[in-house]
């Protein structure tokens, strides 16, 4: 079983199934969004069937076209990042800074990316234009999950988020420090680390306790 967050109707409720690693299944009503599904995370024929998918990069622990189809009927929107563009038939491609509205759903595309880790030097584990994180307008609440990325000025400039979905992994993504300097610049009322591999997660609940306004919660996304 995988543990699961409801937060109450705004106007209609939200349900978080947390997949593992970066895999999330965010349930609106009766709209059942799947973001990122990874065949080794899931059993995809024992989960709900996809209204949207929404997929952040090119990586394979983020595009896997198996649980994708696994998930798709004839009705899915598939939403893809510019480097993943012709490796999922029929999806929809947003660059960086696009916004559609999908099945009622406002999605804006938030630019992904390293400034500071490398996989050599000059050359970003993700870099600028290629992924996306994505924010989703349901009824009154905003939902923004990162992908990979680090603390960008993008996100850092983000507005009125109820819920953060924020990588915290090295040397891939975001230090703990580099989490809780986004989020006291654009303060989320419920950040969520995800993608955080082996990082210690009471280092964020530390360096955020302080502020009243952000509620970290903790739960199985490594």
């Amino acid at each position: 079983m995988f543990v699961e967050d409801t937060f109450p109707p705004a106007p209609l409720a939200l349900k978080v199934t947390f997949i593992g690693h970066a895999t999330l299944v965010l349930t609106y009503g009766d709209t059942v969004i799947h973001v990122d599904p990874v065949s080794e995370k899931a059993d995809y024929t024992a989960l709900p069937r996809a209204d949207i998918v929404l997929v952040t990069h090119e990586h394979s622990d983020h595009l896997d076209p198996a649980a994708i189809a696994s998930v798709r009927t004839p009705d899915t929107v598939v939403v893809l990042a510019a480097k993943c563009a012709g490796k999922v038939p029929g999806a929809i491609v947003l660059q960086n800074g696009d916004s559609r509205a999908v099945k009622g759903i406002r999605i804006e595309a938030v630019p992904a990316y390293n400034v500071v880790h490398m996989r050599a030097p000059g050359a970003p584990f993700h870099p600028k234009g290629e992924g996306n994180g994505y924010v989703l307008t349901l009824g009154t609440r905003k939902v923004y999950v990162a992908g990979d990325t680090e603390n960008t000025r993008e996100m850092k400039s983000l507005k009125r988020i109820d819920v953060a979905f924020l990588p915290m992994n090295l040397p891939y993504t975001m230090t703990p420090e580099m989490v809780a300097d986004a989020a006291l610049a654009f303060r989320p009322k419920v950040l969520y680390p995800y993608h955080f591999g082996d990082s210690d997660t009471k280092r964020i609940q530390d360096l955020l306790a302080s502020a009243k306004d952000i509620e970290v919660r903790i739960r199985p996304m490594s």
